[in-house]
């Protein structure tokens, strides 16, 4: 894939100018013609980006990354943000870059989770954020376009319990198993079976009984239809084989293929689940098979586009296999995988395994941006092109955003990761010679250059100017066994004044510590020596605890260990304020101390990805 990126990204040229780029914009109504489009482009692109616009982002401060936690933690949140909130708009820009131009393909995909099958998929209901509306307010969203003209779609697994519910035949293929042996019942079904076949077969090729007058054929065929469940799809005749098992099922194709030269074979799903019948149709010849065969697998893939909806679009930059350029990938793909993949899987183990059968090329330019050292910890895209443009000489030729689509930040936001995308990749001047590690969705960069980006990149930072951010240079790795987090201060309490009335109770605090607000509720308590967060949880489930710290204690204050924060994002207690959370986590009844203070320190000690980078926290 570096190989791949080298080739495409030696850009010399100067910045275009005057030339103008126009977003597509794609509602139900030019939906079907849009898609052949993006097809046609995503065929002769090297890679897509994506950008998400979702209802909402996160319900509580505490909620979103913090620089706190693990890959783990993070995970579960974004899973938490992604299960609530609706993706309203999906822009998607296959592109291409030769020389310094740079080619891109820009869509944006309006979405609404409409249930037009009438089984209440994709979805019931959805969470808002009031301050993503006011945003989408003020950048023109048309939120009645949205709602009646947006395309809705369903998941691969509600695709699936669609097609069971809605019942429509399906091309019926044998599946071969040498192991499996006939009983004495097998034997006996596929001879019955085998003979009304034949009788059937034999009999609507008779064409004498068509010779002896319209109302003998018709009353013969009234007959016929009764006595062998027989009946007519257009010219073709067809019959239906009832089974009582899926067994069943592939013992009367296994029948069928003696008669493969003439006869299709449908199966009739039941509307419960399972399969109702076997439905045998009888062709003139191979040409009308081979027609009939292109027949029904036309009228199951327009069958198919109608349930799948938008999916389609996913469907088809899956499998292009190119890679696909994100600037927030950890929140996009977990939305990505809950709305249009199947349900969100309880571990980032699993999640990472399920997603890169799907996509196994994902790259994050927040990554990239962690090897320039001002752009590790930048969130805002004009303001990192900005920096780039501002201290690097890296020419990119693109056409610049049509009038038409001046403030929609979302739907040119996709085109910007593009061209911030070649410009990293300029910068940085990806050798040749490197080769693509393996899928590792939150692995630390162990490579100069991975997949895809740490979520825990989530590094303090300071400012030095309006728009960039950096860290400082004092950055330190913290295992997650020297926090801990304190709650039940008094109401308007800031991380210095308590950091000060803890210097002034026990000697523990003599050493180096610092003290930051989560929340309003709850502060974390960050140890520089090993040790120490066990001895101050320990101080303070003490009766002898003296000083301001015996104050603090008697009028609530509250300690426990960062593996309690786990058990949080573990259960799901999402409550406005962390210290209510770590309130219910601590009365759960299924928490133990003990074994939350082995297993999962056995967990950081051993993993690097436990190790959380520290600045000022």
């Amino acid at each position: 894939m570096a190989a791949l990126i080298r080739r495409r990204l030696l850009c010399t040229s100067a910045e275009a100018a005057g030339r103008k780029l126009a977003v597509r914009e794609v509602t139900k109504a030019n939906f079907a013609e849009a898609v052949e489009e993006f097809k046609e482009d995503l065929a002769g692109s090297d890679f897509v980006a994506v950008s998400l616009q979702k209802t909402g982002s996160f319900s509580a401060g505490w909620h979103q990354e913090l620089p706190f936690d693990t890959n783990d933690t993070a995970y579960l949140k974004a899973k938490y943000a992604a299960e609530r909130f609706q993706v309203l708009q999906f822009a998607a820009c296959p592109f291409s870059i030769r020389a310094s131009k740079l080619t891109a393909h820009p869509y944006n995909f309006v979405l609404f989770p409409r249930d037009e099958l009438k089984m209440g998929m994709p979805s019931y209901s959805f969470s808002i954020q009031t301050s993503h509306m006011a945003y989408l307010a003020q950048e023109g969203f048309d939120f009645n376009a949205c709602i009646y003209d947006g395309i809705s779609y369903l998941s691969k697994a509600q695709e699936s319990a669609a097609k069971v519910r809605i019942g429509n035949p399906t091309p019926g293929n044998y599946v071969v198993d040498s192991k499996v042996t006939h009983t004495v019942a097998d034997t006996m079904f596929i001879e019955r079976t085998k003979s009304r076949v034949k009788n059937w077969k034999n009999t609507c090729k008779n064409s004498s009984l068509r010779t002896d007058g319209k109302k003998c054929y018709a009353l013969l065929s009234s007959l016929r239809k009764l006595v062998m469940g027989t009946e007519l799809y257009g010219s073709r005749p067809c019959m239906n084989i009832d089974v009582c098992s899926e067994r069943q099922v592939q013992l009367s194709l296994e029948m069928l293929k003696e008669f493969s030269d003439e006869l299709v074979p449908v199966i009739v799903p039941a509307k419960g689940g399972g399969t109702q019948s076997v439905r045998v149709f009888l062709t003139s010849s191979k040409e009308d098979k081979d027609f009939f065969e292109r027949e029904l697998q036309n009228v199951e893939e327009e069958q198919n586009k109608r349930v799948r909806g938008f999916r389609e679009v996913i469907d088809l930059i899956s499998a292009s296999q190119k890679p696909v350029v994100s600037h927030n990938s950890l929140n996009d793909f977990t939305s990505i995988h809950s709305k249009f993949i199947s349900p969100l899987p309880g571990n980032i183990e699993e999640f990472t395994g399920s997603l890169s059968m799907v996509f196994p090329h994902i790259l994050d330019v927040k990554h990239l941006m962690k090897n320039i050292g001002p752009l590790r910890k930048v969130t805002n895209i004009p303001a990192a092109i900005s920096y780039l443009n501002n201290h690097y000489f890296a020419p990119i030729d693109l056409e610049t955003l049509h009038e038409e689509n001046e403030g929609k930040s979302h739907r040119h936001n996709v085109v910007k990761i593009c061209y911030l995308f070649a410009k990293l990749c300029t910068i940085l001047k990806i050798p040749e010679n490197a080769k693509p590690i393996d899928y590792h969705l939150l692995a630390p960069a162990t490579e100069e250059y991975t997949n895809i980006s740490n979520p825990l990149s989530n590094i303090p930072q300071e400012s030095i100017n309006e728009d960039i951010r950096i860290w400082r240079s004092n950055m330190r790795k913290i295992s997650c066994n020297h926090l801990a987090f304190v709650w039940g201060f008094r109401s308007g309490y800031t991380a210095g004044m308590l950091k000060s009335m803890l210097q002034t109770s026990r000697d523990i605090f003599s050493e180096d510590f610092d003290v930051r607000l989560v929340d309003k509720s709850c502060a974390i308590v960050v140890f520089r020596q090993p040790g120490l967060s066990e001895t101050f949880l320990d101080v303070v489930s003490n009766e002898d605890i003296c000083g301001s710290l015996r104050e603090m204690v008697s009028e609530g204050l509250r300690a426990t260990s960062y593996q309690t924060y786990k058990r949080v994002c573990n259960l799901g207690l999402w409550e406005a304020d962390l210290a209510d959370s770590l309130d219910k986590a601590l009365e759960h009844p299924d928490y133990n101390m003990e074994a939350d203070s082995t297993t999962n320190r056995r967990e950081i000690l051993w993993s690097t990805d436990s190790m959380i980078n520290f600045d000022d926290l």
